[in-house]
């Protein structure tokens, strides 16, 4: 099995200890990883971080970071996709490949005809959702770069 790849929202250095909880640490336990096993870190501003798991615990997962590669594998183009909003699960699966494929940005555009209206607070949970799924697809396709994820535009 490959070692699994984890984003992580913060700087991380050779020899750090970081403590995941949530989503992440959930993952990791799926996996049925154990003390001493390998993954790998990243925290998109490029390059990653090889780790080993030092403590499962029920909640959280601490894992200690080895060393940094700087492998960088984004394209040298750069993408932006303007997304016509879609409704249900076809804006995340084109998010999703738009991701695996090295877009760098992502504008979602509410057309004329768009039959999603989201505005407030229903927008705000829908944008963090769709950045949720951009990570998990970083994470599954190797970029050590997260894509922008711009504000939708009307």
């Amino acid at each position: 099995m490959k070692n699994p790849r984890v984003y992580v929202d913060t700087a991380l250095e050779p020899g750090q200890e970081v403590t995941l909880t949530g989503s992440p640490a959930n993952h990791l336990r799926v996996l049925r990883l154990r003390n001493g096993d390998p993954l790998v870190l990243f925290n998109g501003t490029g390059g990653e971080y090889p780790a080993r798991v030092r403590q499962l615990e029920r909640r959280e997962v601490v894992v200690e970071v080895e060393s940094f590669l700087d492998r960088e594998v984004e394209s040298p183009l750069s993408v932006t996709l303007l997304q016509g909003v879609s409704k249900g699960e076809r804006m995340d699966f084109t998010i999703q490949k738009a991701v695996e494929l090295g877009v760098t940005r992502i504008l979602p555009v509410f057309t004329e005809r768009s039959v999603v209206q989201l505005k407030g607070e229903r927008l705000e949970k829908k944008h963090s959702h769709w950045q949720g799924v951009i990570i998990a697809a970083c994470e599954q396709s190797g970029r050590n770069r997260i894509p922008e994820l711009l504000p939708p535009f009307r």
